[in-house]
This record gives structure tokens, C-alpha cells and sequence, in this order.
């Protein structure tokens, strides 16, 4: 398991190439791995989650409508994701890593060290569905491949189900970047208009 500091340099790593990402299209049209979701709505709900999770862990709690997402354009695209990937990794970084936050878009009170794995896997994930809309094959570096792969696991045999992650796919062992992104309902063998 990661220490709170290896946490915060992975999704340091994670916030900062997305930013570079960002800043490789102006074309938000395009249809992402998200069902029904084109870069747009994804960037959107990314901004949304970063601003939510950024105001619950500097204020120990917010409303939902703080993780709503935010219209972006191909103007405000980058500027409005690094503003966002700033507050909330600030946020991180100046909270004590065990104080119990209020989650209120999944009704559940974690850490703050819980919170920002739960953050991490959701930042590696996207980027990858940020990437693969763009033709551009990305995977993170391997602690942070093995934090998603576990927490994956997780998420896909919680009895409740993944709410936030389309249903899971089966896996093939032979990879667990590859792994984890089936259990989240994304296949990476897949061609993105297939």
C-alpha cells in the first residue's frame, strides 16, 4: 500500500498528464470510452469531481452540487483544468491525511489518505480514456498500476456493485493496467468507434 506522500506524487503525476493531454486537441467533440460521453462531457465531469473533492477536503465536507459538472470549450479547455487540478491537489497536500472527510456524492465518510486513493484511480483512469479518445496509447508508472489494479478488485466484487464505473469485463491476468481498466468496464482491445 502507498504512503500518503507516494499517493499525492502519483496523482501529482497522473493531474499533470492530463494537463499535457489537454493541451493536444481542440476537437472536444470526439466520442470517448465513457458511453455517450465525447470529451467534453468527460472533461467536464473531471473538472466537476476535482472541484467537489477539492471543497470537501479543505472544508471536511460539501454538497453534491460541488461535483457537478462544469462546461468546458476548446477556449477554457486547459486553463479551466489545471485551475481545477490545482485546488484539489493543494487541497491534498495541505490536509492531515487522517481526518474523515464527508463524501457526499457517495455518501460515505473516508480519510483523507482513502479519499485521495480513490482520487488517484480515478485520474489514471481518465487519463487513459483521455489518451485512447486522442489515438495516444498511455499507461501509468507501475506503483501507481498496482494501487488502480487493487483498488479495482475492490470495486468490482463489492457486493453493491460499481455505480460510478460501467459493469466489469473479464479479465485476462496477463496485465493488470489492462486488468484493471476491464474491471472498471473499459476494454482496452477495443477500438474506440468499434
Amino acid at each position: 500500500m502507498l504512503t500518503f506522500n507516494a499517493l499525492l506524487a502519483a496523482y501529482d503525476r497522473s493531474l499533470h498528464d492530463t494537463v499535457a493531454l489537454a493541451s493536444t486537441t481542440d476537437d472536444l467533440s470526439r466520442p470517448t470510452p465513457c458511453d455517450g460521453w465525447d470529451l467534453a462531457d468527460l472533461f467536464g465531469h473531471m473538472v466537476g469531481q476535482n472541484l467537489g473533492f477539492a471543497a470537501a477536503v479543505a472544508d471536511g465536507d460539501a454538497p453534491v452540487t460541488s461535483y457537478a459538472s462544469v462546461a468546458v470549450s476548446a477556449e477554457n479547455l486547459s486553463q479551466r483544468w489545471q485551475d481545477s487540478a490545482t485546488r484539489v491537489r493543494d487541497a491534498f497536500a495541505a490536509a492531515d491525511p487522517e481526518t474523515t472527510i464527508h463524501l457526499a456524492e457517495f455518501g460515505f465518510r473516508p480519510t483523507v489518505t482513502v479519499a485521495l486513493g480513490m482520487q488517484l484511480l480515478d485520474a489514471a483512469v481518465h487519463a487513459w480514456d483521455v489518451a485512447t479518445t486522442l489515438g495516444i496509447t498511455y499507461r501509468p508508472n507501475e506503483e501507481t498500476v498496482a494501487h488502480v489494479h487493487d483498488m479495482a478488485r475492490q470495486i468490482a466484487s463489492s457486493p453493491s456493485g460499481t455505480p460510478v464505473f460501467a459493469t466489469p469485463l473479464p479479465t485476462s491476468g496477463d496485465d493488470h493496467w489492462n486488468d484493471a481498466l476491464r474491471l472498471l468496464g473499459r476494454d482496452p482491445a477495443r477500438p474506440l468507434n468499434a
